[in-house]
């Protein structure tokens, strides 16, 4: 999602592995407290037949990581520094430094570089509409003149509001570019095409769930049984399908309806609202798959391959949930890479899972939670569960969420532990002025998971001392503003 960082998967045939589907891909996220470490994870890529991946950064960890894995690589440029690839020569620089640094026998095997993501959204109220464009140019530009730039391209993720259908005429044909950046967009399709680059667009069915009371459940999905959207003769079932061809319409009205097109986002979360959860995405990837498999394309491209990338690979605690509580869930494997439900990436309908992560190491098996003999006041317990909640994840315990069942002192429990698990279990961590003890009794319910952290370079021994005493001021300044 928008302002994030994240890596992009295509799923590929290895060994004897099932054929997956064709064009499959998935964003890994790495806005995590304790992030599986990068080789654990070029690992995971290995062993689930993955061979492509997208960074919404060139973190050096993460190239270091892939180099020599022969997995082909999107890098990126997060939308703060836009700006500043506007400047030809900062361009060229980062070009030098994030592609061509690692562009040798052995290296990373860079594709795509990823120009911002979605810098048009209308939330950010026009903050790039000027430096996108400059900085897209520029970046291609420097890739050519580096020598790389007939294998490697500069594209634009951008999300799906970039363009719409009139409200007057709400059908896929009738679509075109947002009014207020159409003359734009113009020019930056030119420029894709001109340059050999896709277009790049995030989907999102659960979002027009999401935002629109009344929208009709079924059509968010493939297999759905919803009354079909009709234009021109057409019969649209499904909401991915009617926004895809939204957008060739879009691309029709600037004479480009045949530019290639790559789905960079498109998944369903597993918490933090009624409509987020497992069992829904499970049957939103089930249907998704299918149709990749059998290259069913969508009714104005119709039996066409579509390059789609799955959002995302790894739950991410540390995002933003400004635009919702489940943004922290959309990973198709849990926070230490263990799969969450069936998912066969063949699209053949099998009883099939993802093979988890290996080698992860956790927090020895402690938990924190309320003690109501404590000694401590209990008035003061609502503002310990927003301290707690502040500094650590509790979107599980909202409305329609995995842990909302729980009771009073099962709330309190829950938001002390998942802070003691970001801490790392560290002294004071579990105090909460005397109302949490430790426990080695796992709390966990059976619709509600309480957290054991995995164990990360962050909680070596060296980095104890410094911990500590961040954890200790971050405590005391916490509470004098209680």
């Amino acid at each position: 999602m928008a302002g994030c960082r994240f890596l992009v998967v295509s799923v590929l045939v290895v060994g004897l592995l099932s054929v997956l589907a064709q064009g499959l891909g998935v964003n890994w996220g790495t806005m995590a407290s304790h992030p599986l470490p990068p080789k654990i994870v070029v690992q995971l890529l290995k062993d689930n037949g993955i061979n492509t991946v997208k960074i919404f950064d060139a973190d050096s960890s993460t190239m270091k990581a892939l180099a020599g894995s022969d997995i082909e690589v999107m890098v990126a440029i997060p939308n703060n520094m836009l700006r500043t690839m506007t400047d030809y020569g900062a361009a060229r620089d980062w070009v030098k430094t994030n592609v061509t640094r690692y562009n040798f026998e052995g290296g990373v095997n860079i594709k795509y570089v990823a120009v911002g993501n979605e810098p048009f959204l209308s939330s950010y109220n026009g903050s790039f509409l000027n430096v996108t464009f400059p900085a897209l140019k520029n970046i291609q530009n420097a890739l050519n003149d580096a020598g790389v730039g007939g294998s490697i391209k500069a594209t634009v993720p951008l999300n799906a509001d970039v363009y719409n259908s009139p409200e007057s005429n709400p059908v896929p044909s009738a679509g075109r570019f947002r009014t207020d950046i159409s003359d734009l967009m113009t020019e930056i399709v030119q420029f894709l095409n001109q340059s050999g680059a896709p277009f790049t667009v995030n989907i999102y069915p659960f979002l027009s769930l999401y935002g629109n009371p009344n929208f009709p459940v079924e059509f968010a999905f493939f297999d759905g049984g919803s009354d079909p959207v009709v234009d021109n003769g057409i019969q649209y079932t499904n909401v991915f399908d009617a926004n895809f061809d939204t957008l060739v319409s879009a691309l029709k009205g600037v004479g480009l309806g045949d530019l290639p097109i790559i789905v960079g986002e498109v998944g369903w979360p597993t918490d933090g609202d009624k409509n987020a959860k497992a069992s829904y995405a499970q049957r939103f990837y089930d249907g998704l798959l299918k149709r990749l498999a059998a290259n069913h394309g969508t009714p104005l491209r119709p039996n066409q391959y579509i390059e789609v990338y799955l959002f995302s690979l790894i739950d991410e605690d540390a995002k933003s949930v400004q635009p919702g509580n489940f943004e922290r869930h959309w990973g198709v494997l849990k926070y230490d890479g263990q799969p969450k439900y069936n998912m066969d990436l063949s699209g053949q309908g099998q009883a099939k899972t993802l093979v988890p992560a290996k080698d992860v190491k956790y927090l020895p098996k402690k938990w924190c939670v309320f003690d109501p003999n404590g000694g401590g006041n209990v008035s003061t317990l609502g503002d310990q569960i927003t301290f707690a909640c502040t500094w650590s994840d509790c979107t599980a315990l909202g409305y329609g969420s995995t842990c909302n069942g729980l009771d009073g002192n099962g709330n309190a429990s829950f938001a002390f532990n998942m802070y003691y698990q970001v801490q790392n279990h560290q002294e004071l961590s579990c105090n909460f002025q005397g109302l949490a003890t430790e426990t080695t009794q796992d709390p966990s319910t059976a619709d509600c998971n309480f957290t054991i952290q995995i164990a990360t370079s962050a909680t070596d021994a060296s980095m104890k001392p410094l911990l500590v005493v961040f954890m200790m001021y971050a405590y005391v300044v916490a509470l004098l503003l209680l």
